[in-house]
């Protein structure tokens, strides 16, 4: 655990020095109550410094070599990989996320970083075959990819380091500078990384930390000409307001699901069950692929109820910080009176609690409903808590039909023998990725990532994500 002490009070790192505020607002963690560190609430001012120093030091990048920014990338995985415990212990505090989980995150940070590092060596363009048509003979053709300028990351507060990685990594990787404004519950994360970039070699003004308020930082992001990029994670209702206001601004917003799995007949319910408690409670549910809905097919629907159960209550719940703990609190006691609201406006509707549904201290137990319809809100609107529903389907069309009848498309899974079930289930879910045989939390950080409806525009991971920051530009060279 780290020294609370050296994080009572948290200033913002604007060109490579730490800023005074006039206001600081308290951090409290989740699970404790306590308060854990005093952070700098940034205004207009502070922010217009923020991106004016990013602007300037965009041509200090653009002309890095790649090797240089595969070197810094990869010093600074290194760094966070020797400081693991003292990372993990942070986002275990700051978030409630427990330990172990913490530790996962910290892990993949790591390598997603490392995968920024290699994707910076391999930024290229193609040659273009201009003779193909008439009036291009004797010309030759082709596209370089150049950084894009200045990028205002926004990030939320379920995975405050790897989240972060997925548009700090890859703008680093392009050659761009970054202005980052993290989730208010959890600037630590942040601003351990900027440290870390900082002892790695990154230049001054390249990444800048801004916290406060979302109003204020964000809406000025979004407006400045100088950003040339928005890269969002949160909710829909703040990403579409985010679209609306950018103009001609790239933008890659990251958005809420209700993901779904399927289970069909003859498969292995006990390895099903434990991996879908896993998608469903993982970090509190709070997870934009979270498992949300399970459609199981009748034939195998009571027995797997019935394993979902004992799974469940398998898990420990108490303090993030002990490595035991399996679910700990939501992020705000706001948050849990939400999710128990949810969960009575579903049973009073006619859903059926087969477990959890109460809190223990300041922890909601893990949840499982039956029988929610396609209209409760534990169904059809993203849920964000430890909270999944599971019902029955005569057959995979309708199981398909009921996964589509969302205004989410992020990831979804089914799990199926039967390869002409997996086939038409790839092409027929209407969602950003298809697991087969596996949960729709499943993601490794590498892979293209995002969804479509209101799940989102563009896609992450470190290739995909560096596509979307840089730009296009043709050169064609006329023979003499």
């Amino acid at each position: 655990m780290p020294n609370i002490k050296s994080l009572i009070k948290k200033d913002l790192i604007i060109n490579g020095e730490q800023i005074e505020t006039e206001k600081y607002t308290t951090l409290y963690a989740p699970y404790s109550g306590e308060a854990i560190a005093e952070i700098a609430s940034a205004t207009g001012i502070e922010t217009e410094q923020a991106i004016t120093a990013a602007y300037k030091a965009r041509e200090t990048m653009a002309s890095m070599p790649a090797w240089k920014r595969a070197e810094i990338l990869e010093t600074a995985a290194q760094l966070l990989k020797d400081r693991t415990e003292e990372a993990s212990s942070i986002i275990a505090l700051e978030a409630a996320k427990p330990l172990n989980t913490a530790r996962q995150e910290v892990a993949r940070t790591v390598e997603t970083y490392k995968f920024a590092a290699e994707e910076a060596k391999r930024i290229h363009g193609e040659t273009i075959p201009l003779d193909a048509a008439r009036s291009g003979e004797n010309k030759l053709a082709y596209t370089v990819r150049e950084p894009i300028g200045v990028v205002g990351a926004i990030t939320p507060f379920n995975f405050p380091m790897n989240l972060v990685a997925h548009k700090v990594g890859p703008a680093i990787a392009s050659g761009n500078t970054i202005v980052l404004k993290p989730a208010s519950q959890t600037p630590l994360s942040s601003f351990f990384i900027a440290e870390l970039f900082e002892e790695a070699g990154l230049p001054a003004g390249v990444l800048n930390v801004i916290t406060g308020s979302g109003r204020i930082v964000g809406d000025q992001l979004v407006t400045d000409e100088r950003v040339s990029m928005i890269t969002f994670t949160g909710s829909p209702a703040v990403g579409i307001g985010i679209r609306n206001k950018a103009g001609l601004k790239k933008v890659t917003l990251e958005l809420g699901s209700n993901a779904a799995v399927i289970i069909d007949q003859h498969t292995a319910l006990d390895q099903i069950a434990s991996r879908c408690v896993t998608g469903a409670f993982s970090n509190q549910g709070q997870v934009c692929i979270s498992l949300q809905r399970i459609y199981v097919h009748e034939k195998v629907y009571e027995e797997f109820v019935e394993k979902l159960i004992i799974e469940t209550k398998k898990l420990v719940l108490g303090d993030p910080l002990c490595s035991e703990t399996n679910i700990s609190a939501l992020i705000s006691p706001e948050e849990t009176k939400r999710a128990l609201s949810w969960i009575k406006e579903a049973v009073k509707s006619g859903a059926k609690l087969v477990t959890g549904g109460e809190v223990e201290g300041t922890v909601l137990q893990p949840t499982i409903l039956l029988e929610a319809g396609q209209s409760m809100k534990v169904s059809c609107q993203e849920v964000f808590a430890p909270i999944v529903i599971v019902n029955k389907v005569t057959t995979i069309e309708e199981a398909i039909e009921k996964v589509n009848d969302s205004r989410y498309g992020l990831q979804a899974g089914i799990y199926t023998n039967d390869v002409q079930t997996a086939l038409t289930a790839a092409d027929q879910l209407h969602v950003g990725g298809v697991m087969i045989n596996d949960i729709p939390t499943f993601r490794v950080d590498h892979m293209p990532y995002g969804g479509v409806k209101e799940s989102g525009t563009g896609r992450e991971g470190l290739k995909y994500a560096i596509e979307e920051m840089t730009e296009m530009k043709l050169v064609v060279w006329s023979r003499q």
